[in-house]
C-alpha cells in the first residue's frame, strides 16, 4: 500500500494532504468516444434528436461536471478551476462523436480527474439524450492524454498529440 498516496500505513483511505504544496498552473486534457449507429449520428448532426441540441447540452454538462468533481470522487480535492473547454468532433466513418476536455487551474493538485469527469459526463449526456433511438450506444476510450504542471511534470500519452 505504500505506493498509493490515498491510503495510510494501516490501509485506510485518506485524502492526501496538499497544504504544503506550492500552487502552480496545471492543465489536463482528456478524450473519449461515443460510438453509435450512423442514423443516430445523423440525427445529432442535423438537430433531429427530440430532446434538443445534444452536443450543446453535453458541452454544458461536461463543464458542470468538471466543476463538481470534488463532490463526486471521494478523494479529489475541491479546486479553483480557471477554465474548462469541452469540444466535440464527428467521425462519420466510425459513426462516433469524439470528445475532448481541457481543464486548467492554478492550484496545489492537478486537474486530471476533472478532465476525465468532464469527458465521462459529456458522453453520458449524449447517451441519455439519444437512448430513445439507439440503445446500443457505446462509451469508449475515455483516457487522460496530457497533463502539465506540478511536481510530477508533464505526461503525454504515447500516440496522442
Amino acid at each position: 500500500m505504500s505506493d498509493f498516496t490515498h491510503f495510510d500505513e494501516y490501509g485506510r483511505a485518506r485524502m492526501v494532504d496538499v497544504s504544503e504544496k506550492r500552487p502552480t498552473v496545471r492543465i489536463a486534457v482528456a478524450r473519449g468516444r461515443v460510438a453509435m449507429s450512423p442514423q443516430t449520428l445523423q440525427l445529432i448532426k442535423t438537430g433531429g434528436v427530440k430532446k434538443g441540441d445534444v452536443l450543446g447540452v453535453a458541452q454544458v454538462a461536461g463543464i458542470m461536471a468538471a466543476k463538481r468533481t470534488g463532490d463526486l470522487i471521494p478523494m479529489c480535492h475541491p479546486l479553483q478551476i480557471t477554465a474548462v473547454d469541452v469540444t466535440f468532433s464527428l467521425d462519420e466513418a466510425a459513426s462516433a462523436v469524439d470528445i475532448e476536455a481541457v481543464v486548467k487551474t492554478r492550484d496545489r493538485t492537478g486537474v486530471e480527474m476533472e478532465a476525465l469527469v468532464a469527458v465521462s459526463v459529456a458522453a453520458l449526456t449524449i447517451y441519455d439524450m439519444c437512448k430513445a433511438v439507439d440503445r446500443a450506444i457505446t462509451l469508449t476510450d475515455i483516457r487522460l492524454v496530457r497533463k502539465t504542471g506540478g511536481k510530477s511534470g508533464t505526461f503525454v500519452r504515447e500516440g496522442e498529440a
